[in-house]
């Protein structure tokens, strides 16, 4: 037995049944990690061998096997952890077959000790006992080690000087942590700022050094205190104590005994399980949920190498707990959104009044993903057919991830960030190459996002290979039939910040007939000018000027903008202009209304307003107050949709100057949003024959608007097709672009 670039390979010699007997147990016995896709059997010359022996791997040909993901502390390492009478009892290394780090020490395949990080730790004689043992569970356990011969923790202070080694420096770090100090804690992918969550000063202090105002903090938690904390439904419980281990966004308990801090005015916490021992020790020390947010300052990538953490985070921290095993590719912890108390519509009937609540559906209780990195990446999907040759995308700017597709697979990255940072392309190109490497592409083709000054895009022009550029919102829908394997159009529904368009506008609010050969717009949010570009994005009142502007006339824009900034002149001026960007962005209606409702002029993190909006709308009916619409016409020659906001706006305005309740407001924005787009959509796809409807695109994140559209929608009796293993943000662009490429580009 052993392994090679393509997988395992097993040379087993005996009677027909019980070789025939052999090939079932591989598959239906196979180790808890392990992933068997295919399994073929060929004939061999009978050599009287005996006895069981794994040879040295062969790394021959080009890598197939897919690279293994990092797992979180499994339950048998973990009783080990605690029990006295372990040899590695409070060792915080501590990994069997079942668990441990992959992904983010590995340096190539196949994947052996020699080909990871662990490469400098010789095991000692106990652990190669062993490691060579087939019935034992650390039986070729790649990372095993031991508290003789693997990493050891070691505190150390701001200046890098050493404060306390070992099991001393666990034990005092935990001292620290319930002291109300911050701390640096290295991870499995990238390091950690920690402090105690129940302290309102601790927390506080973190925000300032971490200059994050208002962007909510991860806890780290035991299940008894998420369970405390948040309403967690089955799906979301399982998901949390998965041995993925992701950060679950759940509905908070009016009671959760955390600071205000963690989570400002959201109705939502961010909560993950203990994934490393290192974890599991400090909660256990600590006996109180801890934040755990990601080491870097706002807006930079995850700390993960030792140099760059002292120098980055050395500042930030009264102390930094860490350890001599490096990371050779950083990971973001994954986030996924747990069902929340959003209860499904019942469709309107009859006179378009508003639609009653009812009860609880699919896709208002199933978790669906935002971030895809740790512990997920970089696990291969299907494409729906076969890749001609081998493909690189590069995403798009925010929230970059990268893919390849080879073959009957596409394998996307984690997460990388934002590439506007430096710090993040250069993870972006390190991305890039451990990617291409451990799959073994060689690109024959580059799919890009057909904005100019991403610099991804720039990357891929700089490559010297065909490249294909690929439409933003086609990319997204693209990504939604990957994830459910199809390949016949439907009637994509995109709607997000924004994306450049073929005709050179800012799209973001897109209906499209499309499959993975191409698509047609066929409808789209009413443009309007987008004051200041990208500054429009963090100013969020200057979206409600255009808006006002646009729909209910300069003298609401003028009454509003005296209100809230002393340049409103100018920007209505902008609002005018015909040479200012027009975008069709439904991210930007949403900062309009949050901004105009008095929740956020201006943010300090992405889709704040966004999100502060339909924070604003918890607890609310579903269908909030009647009356609000979303007018849909046919404009132009084309016949394009045109999904125009005015009559959403004005009642926005009216009952706000009434004095209705902001949070009554947002419900009601909300469902005269999703239902005028359900409608518009369905118009369409009858118009085209299309019996599907994909929703992708970082607005459907939003799980009270996503329930109103799909429940409309299924109700017209459309399919509906939405995101649950990939990010519907901008994350999973990189898929949608290979998948597309893969049906493009010839075979080479």
């Amino acid at each position: 037995m052993g392994n090679d670039s393509l997988g395992v390979v097993v040379e087993a010699e005996g009677p027909a049944p019980a070789l025939d007997r052999l090939a079932a147990r591989l598959v239906d016995e196979a180790p808890p990690l392990a992933r068997v896709v295919t399994l073929t059997a060929e004939p061999l010359a009978v050599t009287g061998g005996t006895g069981f022996t794994i040879v040295d791997s062969r790394a021959a040909g080009a890598p197939a096997v897919a690279v293994p993901v990092d797992v979180a502390t499994c339950a048998d390492c973990e009783r080990e952890l605690f029990d006295p009478a372990d040899r590695r009892s409070g060792y915080p290394f501590i990994n069997c077959t079942n668990c441990g780090p992959r992904y983010t020490i590995i340096r190539s395949i196949p994947y052996d000790r020699a080909a990871t990080t662990m490469a400098g730790f010789a095991m000692c004689a106990d652990c190669r006992r062993e490691y060579t043992d087939p019935a034992d569970r650390r039986f070729h356990a790649e990372p095993t080690c031991c508290p003789v011969c693997g990493p050891q923790l070691s505190l150390v202070g701001p200046d890098g000087g050493v404060l306390a080694k070992a099991a001393d420096a666990l034990g005092a770090a935990v001292a620290m942590l319930c002291a109300g100090r911050v701390l640096a804690v290295k991870g499995l992918g990238g390091y950690h700022l920690a402090c105690d969550a129940t302290d309102a000063g601790a927390v506080g202090e973190l925000r300032r050094r971490k200059q994050r105002d208002d962007k909510p903090f991860a806890l780290l938690v035991d299940l008894p205190a998420a369970r405390a904390l948040c309403e967690l439904s089955p799906e979301a419980e399982a998901e949390l104590t998965s041995p993925r281990r992701p950060i679950v966004l759940a509905p908070r308990r009016p009671d959760a005994a955390v600071a205000a801090g963690v989570a400002p005015g959201l109705p939502e916490l961010g909560l993950m399980l203990a994934y490393t021992p290192v974890h599991l020790q400090l909660l256990a020390g600590c006996r109180r949920p801890l934040v755990m947010t990601s080491g870097n300052l706002s807006d930079e990538p995850i700390a993960h190498d030792d140099a760059d953490a002292l120098a980055r985070l050395g500042p930030l921290v009264d102390a930094i707990l860490t350890h001599d095993r490096p990371i050779h590719i950083r990971c973001d912890d994954s986030v996924v959104r747990a069902g929340t108390r959003v209860l499904r519509a019942t469709p309107a009937r009859g006179g378009g009044g508003p639609s009653p609540a009812a009860a609880p559906g699919p896709h208002g209780t199933r978790p669906q993903m935002v971030r895809r990195s740790r512990g997920y990446a970089p696990e291969p999907m299907a494409l729906p057919t076969a890749a001609a040759c081998h493909v690189l995308a590069v995403g798009a700017e925010l929230k970059s991830t990268v893919a390849v597709a080879k073959g009957a697979t596409v394998v996307a990255s984690h997460h990388i960030g934002d590439l506007e940072h430096l710090a993040a392309y250069r993870s972006f190109l390190q991305a890039v190459d451990h990617l291409c490497r451990l799959t073994g592409v060689t690109p024959a083709v580059v799919a890009h996002d057909l904005h100019p000054e991403y610099l991804s895009t720039k990357f891929a022009a700089d490559l010297d290979l065909p490249a294909v550029g690929v439409q933003h919102h086609h990319a997204h829908i693209a990504s939604c039939l990957v994830e459910h394997g199809r390949t016949e159009p439907v009637l994509g529904l995109a709607f997000d910040g924004l994306g450049l368009g073929t005709d050179g506008t800012a799209w973001g609010g897109e209906l499209l007939v499309a499959d993975l050969d191409g698509f047609r717009r066929v409808g789209h949010l009413r443009p309007v000018a987008l004051p200041g570009g990208d500054r429009a994005a963090r100013e969020p009142w200057r979206m409600a000027i255009a808006w006002l502007a646009a729909t209910l006339g300069d003298g609401e824009a003028e009454r509003y903008g005296r209100s809230v900034d002393d340049r409103w002149a100018a920007v209505l001026d902008l609002a005018h202009r015909a040479d200012v960007l027009r975008t069709s962005s439904a991210g930007r209606l949403f900062d309009a209304v949050a901004a105009l409702l008095g929740l956020r002029a201006h943010i300090t993190y992405e889709a704040q307003a966004a999100i502060e909006l339909e924070a604003a709308a918890a607890g609310q009916p579903l269908d909030g107050p009647g009356g609000y619409e979303l007018e849909v016409t046919a404009g132009g020659a084309d016949g394009m949709l045109v999904l125009d906001p005015g009559p959403l706006l004005a009642r926005v305005l009216a009952d706000r100057d009434r004095g209705v309740d902001a949070g009554a407001i947002a419900a009601g924005f909300h469902a005269g949003l999703g239902r005028g787009a359900a409608a518009a959509a369905a118009r369409a796809a009858a118009a085209n024959g299309l019996g599907t409807v994909a929703l992708s695109g970082g607005v459907f994140q939003n799980a009270r608007l996503t329930a109103v559209v799909v429940a409309e929608l299924e109700a017209a009796g459309l399919d509906v097709l939405v995101h649950r293993h990939l990010p519907p943000n901008d994350g999973g662009v990189s898929v949608g672009q290979a998948a597309i490429a893969a049906r493009r580009a010839p075979a080479g």
